[in-house]
């Protein structure tokens, strides 16, 4: 056997072991529900800071963006913010938007995934040194799984996991969210 069979082979079985917890329809809906949950909360205010942690959140930031963007009059500004996540602390947190912009702004905070809550209350930390109106968060998949005491206030769907189990998120190609 080559190693192209190989891989295929061992790709193919990979992805057997995944299973398909929201497809591109759902991903779809879900995010347009969260947007309008977004306007309906923020109605008064006059402009919005997205900020999406680095990686699927930044993307998901992206497509709140233009969903608000057709449904809302508001100014939205996107940011995002980069965290280690699996070392918050190792690294400054960064937020690629000049604080004096951000504060006493409302800020939506939005990750793709939300587990034990540790990135989520690492970047909030950082978010509230800049001194914000009020902090949003949003996540698309919320694990209930916490070491931390957060909780996101718009969410796309709510697992019950095992420990074992993650949560991957895709956005490259086909939007998928798998339970692995």
């Amino acid at each position: 056997m080559d190693k192209r069979t190989t891989a295929k082979k061992e790709k193919s079985k990979l992805e057997k072991m995944k299973t398909i917890v929201l497809n591109e329809k759902q991903i779809n809906q879900k995010l347009v529900r969260i947007a309008y949950q977004i306007l309906e909360d923020t109605i008064l205010d006059s402009s919005l800071l997205l900020v999406g942690i680095k990686g699927n959140g930044a993307k998901i930031t992206k497509e709140l963006a233009m969903i608000l963007g057709k449904i809302s009059q508001q100014k939205k500004f996107i940011s995002e913010l980069e965290i280690d996540k699996k070392n918050p602390l190792s690294k400054t947190i960064q937020v690629n938007l000049p604080e004096e912009d951000l504060s006493n702004s409302t800020i939506v905070l939005i990750d793709d995934v939300i587990n034990s809550g540790r990135t989520m209350q690492y970047a909030l930390m950082r978010l509230l040194e800049i001194a914000p109106k009020r902090i949003k968060t949003v996540a698309l998949v919320d694990r209930k799984h916490r070491d931390f005491p957060i909780r996101c206030d718009y969410v796309g769907l709510t697992l019950s996991t095992t420990l074992q189990d993650r949560i991957e998120v895709e956005f490259e190609g086909e939007k998928k969210a798998y339970l692995v």
